[in-house]
């Protein structure tokens, strides 16, 4: 089974197993969530009430197109469930997020929701986090004084760019990429870069997860519930 084949697995399960009549849902962005999200629009067709609140603009056009009913994130005090990917998450189930450039909202959105749900293909199984660059979400204003800061704690950093511009997130801020060979002690590294000035949020996902969904060595999928 490829990699396509599991995302589409993991996000219909999602939807069909944890989305009830009548929920709010936080909806994730990026190629695991897209199936989340199109299930969610076949369920609506066939009589489902759902509303939803996007973690990302791009999210935002995919639900509109799924006929999803899109509500504002303050217009209610918290989601019945956020469901969304990740980039890695180990045996801890401590997970990287930011790959798709929302990590800001998506962290806002996971942290309103009654449980989150991580759905993820097998390659996202980590024994522990570091293989993928940590994004981390800065303000422009300086933000070369902010990657230096950065850079002292041991990674690799560059400035995400697309099409030969510096990437602008939907916050209008910058996304600094930093590659670890390893990270130790994930819970510390998350609260020592939000102490730098000029950084806004990282993609640390802490004692956040609630219910993983992934693929078995078998290609069966497996569901686990996280005891934070």
């Amino acid at each position: 089974m490829d990699r396509q084949n599991e995302k589409a697995l993991v996000g219909e399960a999602a939807a069909t197993q944890f989305v009830k009549d009548g929920m709010t849902i936080g909806l994730g962005t990026g190629s695991t969530a897209y199936y989340v999200i199109k299930k969610m629009g076949e369920m609506i067709k066939a009589g489902m009430t759902l509303k939803g609140v996007a973690t990302s603009k791009a999210t935002e056009k995919l639900a509109i197109e799924c006929g999803i009913q899109l509500i504002d994130i303050n217009e209610v005090e918290e989601l019945d469930l956020a469901i969304d990917g990740a980039d890695e998450i180990d045996a801890n189930f401590y997970a990287t997020k930011g790959g798709g450039g929302a990590l800001l909202r998506e962290k806002i959105i996971a942290n309103a929701a009654k449980t989150f749900i991580v759905v993820a293909d097998g390659s996202k199984k980590v024994q522990s986090l570091g293989k993928f660059p940590l994004p981390i979400e800065v303000v422009p204003f300086g933000y070369k004084q902010t990657e230096r800061a950065i850079r002292k704690f041991g990674c690799k950093t560059e400035i995400r760019e697309k099409d030969g511009e510096i990437f602008v997130t939907d916050n209008g801020n910058y996304i600094v990429d930093c590659s670890f060979s390893s990270i130790q002690n994930p819970t510390q590294l998350q609260q020592d870069l939000n102490n730098i000035v000029g950084v806004v949020e990282n993609g640390l996902f802490i004692d956040m997860v609630d219910v993983l969904i992934s693929i078995k060595e078998h290609k069966e999928i497996s569901v686990e519930y996280v005891q934070n």
